[in-house]
């Protein structure tokens, strides 16, 4: 996590040229440790603790922790919408992703449920504070953050790696361009733009393209209560979109 958040915040924060000033020196901090450190961080254990249906799952509860955060700082009730679009993600996303051999780990499920609350808070904060920057900026800011605070964890806890393979230099590669600072940029542009509870049901979307995406290209069998469990996730971004247009 620290390879792949810290040299992308590092090029960013160098392409945008702009530091933090005033009191958004540790507000920039907590988003980065809400949004990018803690929540990596919790969302890798689980996903070592847990099979993938479960950890999916447990993490399909943020919309439901946005919807209710956002009720005291934002001033923005809920309506019925918004609680049935989130309990329809998470029902829909366990349809998808839950198997008979799925398993609890107490650990496993707190760091989902933890890492689902962290994203969720630094979410609602994010457009309660109104970043006075653009979003390249304010993403370099949280994910340099991040990686700084996730730093002395990696070299007490786990050794350096030996050598770098093409492959694996290529993967890293991605992961800071493309899963790091190009998508991470998208997602505060959108927090910007959008309702806090519309953007984040938007993240139920992740396991119905994973599904697909394993449909398409490993040929993997997609069964009818999973394809059930697709258009329920589909129909509840729907609904939260509906719900959040019509509230604004």
């Amino acid at each position: 996590m620290v390879i792949r958040a810290l040299p992308a915040g590092l090029a960013m924060l160098a392409v945008g040229r702009q530091l933090p000033r005033g009191g958004w020196w540790w507000r920039a901090a907590v988003l980065g440790v809400l949004n990018i450190g803690f929540f990596q961080a919790m969302l890798f254990i689980a996903a070592y603790r847990l099979p993938g249906g479960v950890a999916a799952t447990v993490g399909a509860i943020q919309p439901l922790i946005v919807v209710a955060l956002a009720w005291a700082p934002l001033r923005i009730r809920p309506g019925r919408a918004a609680w049935l679009a989130g309990a329809g993600g998470v029902l829909g996303v366990a349809l998808l992703v839950l198997g008979p051999a799925a398993r609890l780990d107490a650990i496993g499920v707190c760091a989902a449920a933890a890492g689902a609350m962290s994203m969720a808070v630094g979410t609602v904060l994010t457009r309660h504070w109104h970043p006075p920057v653009s979003p390249l900026v304010m993403t370099a800011w949280q994910l340099c953050a991040g990686g700084l605070f996730l730093l002395p964890f990696a070299l007490a806890l786990e050794p350096l790696p030996g050598h770098f393979t093409l492959a694996n230099w290529l993967g890293y590669a991605w992961l800071c361009i493309a899963g790091a600072g190009f998508s991470y940029a998208l997602w505060f542009r959108g927090i910007g733009r959008l309702p806090t509870s519309a953007v984040s049901a938007l993240g139920l979307l992740s396991p119905v393209s994973a599904t697909v995406l394993g449909f398409v290209v490993l040929g993997q069998a997609l069964t009818l209560v999973q394809a059930a469990g697709a258009a329920l996730v589909l129909a509840s971004v729907w609904l939260g979109q509906r719900a959040a247009v019509q509230r604004r």
